[in-house]
């Protein structure tokens, strides 16, 4: 079945999200009032609500899309290169319309396929309903309002991996390991995004851990359908 994808049709993805504010503290009263409520459901070992404030990120309700990482195949000559670009921005409606405007713009939504590790429980729904947030159109390919399953054209190495086990979460660097893709030692991971955006203002270090789970992302699906790995040399950032 994956051998039948076309590999220049799929928009590999991941994004990287932060709490809406630099602290609960931060927070107005009803943010405050809502993220106690949240807090009192995943709080750990008597975490209090502040404590706990730097995985706001990981809720669309209480977090922001920071940067959006993209990938695409071009095949020439039996040769497989991939091509790589990032959005990030602190303003999250730019950085939302410059990566639709590629989605619109750049991709027939009807041809296309978007995959993601685990897109189908975060990353898809998060960028569109931050998208609502923002007041802005979702992208045909990301509303699935009045879709059929067969309609929807997302992928998910996540669930591609499950093969129809929900209990089961791999997360994306250890089926890395698992299938040999070589990964360089990132400095950060993914539970550090937050302090290194808003203590360490550094976005530009987010996007370049993005875009190496995009890499490690388009490899794991190239190993699902056993081919050969894109060399680096064949790696290239815009």
């Amino acid at each position: 079945m994956l051998q039948e994808v076309n590999l220049e049709k799929i928009l590999f993805l991941d994004i990287e999200t932060v709490a809406q504010q630099p602290a609960f503290s931060q927070l107005n009263d009803d943010f405050k009032a809502h993220w106690e409520r949240k807090a009192s459901f995943i709080a750990k070992d008597n975490e209090t609500p502040e404590e706990i404030y730097n995985r706001a990120g990981i809720y669309a309700e209480f977090g922001k899309i920071v940067c959006i990482s993209v990938g695409f195949i071009k095949i020439e000559n039996g040769t497989k290169t991939l091509r790589l670009k990032s959005f990030y921005n602190d303003d999250e409606p730019v950085l939302l319309n410059d990566f639709f405007d590629l989605l619109n713009n750049h991709y027939n939504y009807k041809e296309a396929l978007l995959c993601a590790h685990n897109g189908k429980e975060f990353d898809f729904p998060y960028i569109a309903r931050r998208a609502l947030v923002n007041g802005i159109n979702i992208p045909e390919i990301l509303d699935l309002a009045g879709k059929k399953p067969w309609e929807v054209n997302h992928l998910d190495t996540l669930q591609l991996w499950k093969f129809g086990d929900y209990k089961h979460y791999t997360s994306l660097p250890l089926l890395a390991t698992i299938f040999n893709i070589p990964t360089p030692k990132d400095d950060i991971d993914g539970s550090m995004v937050n302090t290194v955006y808003w203590k360490d203002k550094d976005l530009k270090r987010i996007a370049i851990y993005c875009e190496k789970d995009v890499v490690a992302l388009t490899q794991l699906f190239l190993r699902f359908r056993n081919e050969n790995l894109i060399d680096n040399e064949n790696i290239i950032i815009s």
